[in-house]
């Protein structure tokens, strides 16, 4: 059997605790804000084509990580004008701690009823938080995502509801079984350039010899890169793998090194469009790399 995390999927019927009625808009209209591009995509599935409801988008940037992120003035005028903040949750957005307690908006964290791994650490990089939040990539904590948006929303907006929970199931029955979850791969061992394939790796029974987190201003160290390439050499590994809006200038000294093939994938954290189809097609993408790169 393979090994999976699991997710809690008890509780899913009630209400989340951390919704609190709206406040009334002088356009009328219920404005979601939702913190992430994964969230985005979620939220407009949910919310699709709803009277009155609008979704915007907080950080859509061609950024790798978040860790760092810096509110401008754009960002604090969209929190202010938001009547329901949609966040990630297992402290992927501490860069909105200050902001959160100025807002009167109800917030429903996406984390509700996930079980989350303990962060992984790296050299030089401080995490605010314990917990790894980049479950959006397994299909099975996009599913409880969608759950607890659509449960948020019809708890602050109950006349739209039945609409809500329709569009949500609608959503859920897009989302493919993975390949990879019955895949023979020659080789399952996975090196990432960025810290947010745990739980992918979990899930499609890979496992991560080796996560490093290096971003614009911050590359691996020569220690790592000694690391890695070892770890290829040992484990023979075929490829390894960038972030599409990551570096990949270590990964080009260890491919130079070792011969492995470098391959990119995506953490959906930017992109164009709204809706589930953007995400059913990174995650495909992401499927096929993996297959095509260690198959």
């Amino acid at each position: 059997m393979k090994q999976r995390f699991i997710l809690l999927l008890a509780g899913l019927l009630a209400l989340l605790a951390s919704c609190a009625p709206p406040r009334p808009a002088e356009d009328g209209a219920l404005h979601v804000l939702a913190s992430t591009y994964p969230i985005y995509l979620f939220a407009t599935a949910v919310a699709e084509g709803v009277d009155g409801v609008e979704v915007e988008l907080l950080v859509n940037q061609p950024t790798a990580c978040l860790h760092d992120y810096t509110l401008t003035v754009q960002d604090m005028k969209a929190i202010e004008r938001a009547d329901v903040l949609l966040l990630n949750g297992g402290g992927l957005e501490d860069f909105l701690e200050d902001a959160l307690s100025a807002s009167a908006a109800a917030v429903i964290d996406c984390s509700q009823d996930i079980a989350l791994l303990p962060a992984l650490g790296h050299e030089g990089h401080h995490h605010e938080t314990e917990y790894d939040p980049h479950f959006w990539l397994v299909e099975e904590a996009a599913v409880v995502m969608l759950h607890n948006i659509a449960q948020g929303l019809s708890a602050l907006d109950p006349d739209h509801g039945e609409v809500y929970t329709q569009q949500m199931q609608a959503a859920i029955r897009l989302l493919p079984d993975d390949p990879l979850k019955e895949a023979e791969l020659a080789c399952p061992y996975l090196i990432t350039f960025h810290d947010g394939f745990q739980y992918f790796a979990l899930d499609n029974g890979l496992t991560l010899l080796k996560s490093v987190e290096e971003e614009e201003g911050s590359t691996a160290s020569a220690a790592e890169i000694k690391e890695i390439a070892a770890l290829v050499r040992e484990y023979d590994i075929p490829a390894i793998f960038t972030e599409k809006n990551g570096s990949d200038a270590a990964a080009r000294a260890i491919a130079r090194e070792t011969g492995a093939e470098i391959y990119q994938l995506d953490m959906i954290m930017s992109g164009e469009g709204s809706g589930i189809q953007p995400y059913l097609d990174a995650m495909k993408h992401n499927t096929d790399t993996i297959l095509e790169a260690l198959g």
